[in-house]
């Protein structure tokens, strides 16, 4: 798979614009401004309607409490690198986090036609895992684009013990492709396990990572995997400090 994202990845090299300015001023700047194609979408309405109702009957069944919120841009394109320990893990980044996130997700999602329209219409991206899918990569780049929150497990796949898992090099260059800062965020349980149902989770937001401190210059694949281990690195920082919280009862 890490071939595929490569071999996209060298495709799309020749045609990247080289954005002015330092990222390290100031990662959203002037020119993916001026260059997206469309405005950035503030929510799709069905997206809008369950933060307002179905949300209250959700909380009580996935109790969470967030943490580092404020590092969550009001607007502009970033990606939210997220590990994956239960199904319920999407319903808690929504819950928590105030802008919406278009989510990466299995195509085997999409298999029923209801459950296919209400995940179109909150904004998942269907990609068949396993290969390089160009149709969904495309599709998260619009959205990139036009300044809109993408949403990616990292890992790729749910952990089955709770533990951290090896990452995926494609949110690594999606961020070089498109040149958009990555959110490393975790979602913990109390000790080193799977949570249980209605167990309450940590949600942590982590200081965005441009791409330049990530290492990401030449689009190469040794630079994506370097990149996906930094952030994965990130987020496991962040869990363990979660769990020194959770050992103190707070």
């Amino acid at each position: 798979m890490l071939f595929g994202w490569t071999r996209l990845a060298i495709r799309w090299k020749k045609a990247l614009p080289v954005c002015p300015g330092s990222f390290a001023k100031s990662w959203d700047c002037d020119f993916w401004q001026k260059e997206r194609t469309k405005p950035a979408m503030k929510m799709t309405p069905l997206y809008r309607f369950a933060k307002i109702v179905p949300s209250w009957f959700a909380r009580p069944i996935v109790p969470y409490r967030v943490r580092g919120r404020e590092n969550i841009p009001k607007e502009g394109a970033a990606i939210l690198c997220i590990n994956h320990i239960r199904n319920s893990d999407p319903v808690r980044i929504f819950l928590s986090c105030r802008r919406q996130v278009f989510f990466l997700g299995k195509q085997e999602l999409f298999k029923n036609k209801f459950i296919s329209w209400v995940l179109r219409n909150v904004g998942v991206i269907p990609i068949q895992r396993g290969r390089s899918d160009l149709g969904a990569i495309s599709s998260a780049g619009q959205h990139l684009q036009r300044g809109d929150l993408l949403g990616v497990f990292i890992e790729g796949t749910r952990s089955k013990d709770g533990t951290l898992g090896k990452p995926k090099a494609g949110a690594a260059m999606l961020a070089w492709r498109y040149h958009v800062p990555v959110i490393p965020c975790c979602i913990t349980a109390r000790g080193e396990h799977l949570p249980k149902t209605f167990e309450k989770c940590c949600v942590t937001y982590g200081k965005p990572i441009i791409p330049e401190d990530l290492g990401l210059k030449d689009g190469k694949s040794s630079e994506f995997r370097e990149a996906s281990r930094l952030i994965m690195d990130r987020i496991r920082a962040i869990r363990e400090e979660d769990l020194k919280t959770f050992e103190k009862g707070a």
